[in-house]
């Protein structure tokens, strides 16, 4: 049971990433501070997202082949998440 909850939690987390779409469309998700704090908070999300289904993969149990799809896709979001982070920081420097 706790497999099947992991798994649908990591499926929804590979979605929620591309609201960030729609929300960029209205002019004060452009404007400084508004649009580096959604940056940040979806960069978080996205890091978490991979971690967490990094771990219901390889802990808690959750093998099935659509957890394998889940858990590529939210690693390859973690790793974008932490490229945006660090192009951000240097480019504050």
């Amino acid at each position: 049971m706790k497999a099947k909850i992991y798994t649908v939690i990591s499926t929804l987390m590979l979605f929620i990433p591309w609201t960030i779409l729609p929300l960029r469309t209205f002019d004060w998700a452009l404007e400084s501070p508004t649009a580096e704090i959604m940056i940040y908070s979806y960069a978080v999300f996205m890091f978490f997202s991979g971690a967490f289904t990094l771990w219901a993969y390889a802990k808690g149990g959750a093998k099935s082949k659509w957890m394998q799809v889940c858990t590529v896709v939210n690693c390859i979001y973690s790793v974008g998440a932490l490229a945006i982070a660090a192009m951000i920081a240097a480019s504050n420097f």
